[in-house]
């Protein structure tokens, strides 16, 4: 039970969605950053759908695609061989939506300095995939992590944001606690990866690291 406990938690913090989440955030702290009243809009979907695809659908099937033709192992990519493929993939495509959203008015800067800070996170991971075998997850969620947090020091005049709940209710949730409650399902990932025997401790120290200072590295850049 533990173990497939485990594997979800891996499949839905896997570390290509990272970009999707951080979207799905901004638009629910801020929607009129990118023009629109709520994340329910036609544009935000269709922005939402674009992100998905570039970021995760899209170098997801290629992964399959490597593992189809053999020149991957696993589709989960156990060994650091078989990531290098994976990572070259995803690095173009993150900067190929980097390029795209650097050229749109309509994305506000914050989002780009994120997605940017997630490419370099990804090359950085490449890099030091040669050497060792750092955490993918780990780093993702070190990114999702500094960028909540950045968000609140940025906009500490959208301290909470609603959700519409299927009741009609809604729900209030403050940047704050959204922030804790991320810092807890990043180490509930990486305590998945280790049930999993996917990493050593210092593989999910390393991705932490990288996945937290690539962000604010980015923000030099963009903002």
């Amino acid at each position: 039970m533990t173990y497939y406990l485990a594997r979800f938690v891996s499949l839905i913090f896997h570390p290509l969605l990272m970009i999707t989440y951080m979207l799905v955030i901004l638009l629910w702290v801020n929607p009129y950053l990118f023009g629109v009243h709520d994340l329910t809009e036609a544009s935000s979907r269709i922005l939402i759908l674009q992100v998905f695809l570039s970021s995760f659908f899209i170098p997801g099937m290629a992964v399959a695609m490597l593992r189809f033709t053999g020149l991957v192992k696993s589709i989960e990519l156990p060994d650091k061989q078989d990531r290098i493929g994976p990572y070259i993939i995803s690095g173009i495509f993150y900067l190929w939506l980097f390029r795209n959203l650097l050229t749109n008015t309509l994305i506000p800067n914050i989002y780009t300095s994120f997605v940017l800070g997630a490419t370099i996170a990804l090359f950085v991971a490449f890099f030091v995939n040669i050497f060792s075998k750092i955490s993918a997850h780990a780093t993702g969620m070190g990114g999702l992590v500094a960028m909540i947090y950045i968000t609140l020091s940025t906009f500490p005049e959208y301290a909470s944001f609603s959700i519409p709940l299927f009741n009609g209710q809604i729900l209030e949730i403050t940047l704050s606690a959204l922030l804790i409650t991320v810092i807890v399902i990043a180490g509930l990932v990486g305590v998945s990866r280790l049930i999993l025997d996917a990493h050593e401790p210092s593989d999910l120290y390393g991705g932490y690291l990288v996945g937290f200072i690539a962000q604010f590295i980015a923000l030099k850049f963009v903002m």
